[in-house]
């Protein structure tokens, strides 16, 4: 089984890359954005240390932590978004790493994907088998972005201008996926990485 991260700039076209794997291959694959919602249900060891750094009192009616009231906090202290990254980024990987184990012992996926924007900054090149980068052309990205999001186009630039740079993620990355046109073309460069495995058919 292979551990693969998924990564790239906003607008690359991450999630319609995964919905294909997900369709054609024998895979799992995981958000880390989901699995650090997941990580911050109560009853979790990061949702009790949420708790204990920014007031108990943060936890909703219904015991689930309120998203804007924790955000409120961290702009009124911004020395706690640190913190908080450092309780919440440890769980998703202790997650992501008992589900792998998990998935090794059932011996039924053959593919384990991880996506993030942020995989290499957290680390995760030691953890992975091999680190994949989902490209797009900038002026492709921004038009996704302006159409299926709605964003302005200074939005756009100052998520753009907080992620890694192009060169950065090819370097760092084992394979890259154009994704600048038809979601077929990448499909079949997707098809052609995978099938170097023995056992895909």
């Amino acid at each position: 089984m292979r551990f693969i991260g998924i990564t790239g700039g906003v607008g690359a076209g991450k999630s319609e890359i995964l919905r294909y794997i997900n369709k054609h291959y024998k895979c799992e694959i995981y958000l880390a954005d989901e699995v650090a919602h997941l990580v911050k249900q109560p009853g979790t060891k990061a949702y009790e240390a949420l708790l204990e750094l920014l007031g108990r009192d943060v936890a909703g009616s219904g015991g689930h932590i309120d998203k804007a009231l924790m955000a409120d906090r961290i702009f009124a202290d911004p020395s706690l978004l640190e913190q908080v990254n450092g309780i919440i980024h440890p769980a998703v990987k202790d997650f992501l790493l008992e589900r792998l184990e998990a998935a090794r012992e059932a011996a039924e996926t053959e593919l384990f994907f991880v996506e993030a924007a942020l995989l290499i900054e957290g680390g995760y090149l030691a953890l992975v088998d091999e680190m994949w980068y989902i490209y797009a052309d900038e002026a492709v990205r921004r038009e996704r972005l302006g159409r299926t999001r709605g964003y302005s186009q200074e939005k756009i630039s100052r998520i753009m201008s907080s992620q890694l740079p192009e060169e950065r993620f090819r370097e760092s990355c084992d394979f890259v996926i154009d994704n600048s046109g038809d979601l077929s073309g990448s499909c079949r460069q997707i098809d052609m990485r995978l099938k170097g495995y023995t056992w895909i058919p």
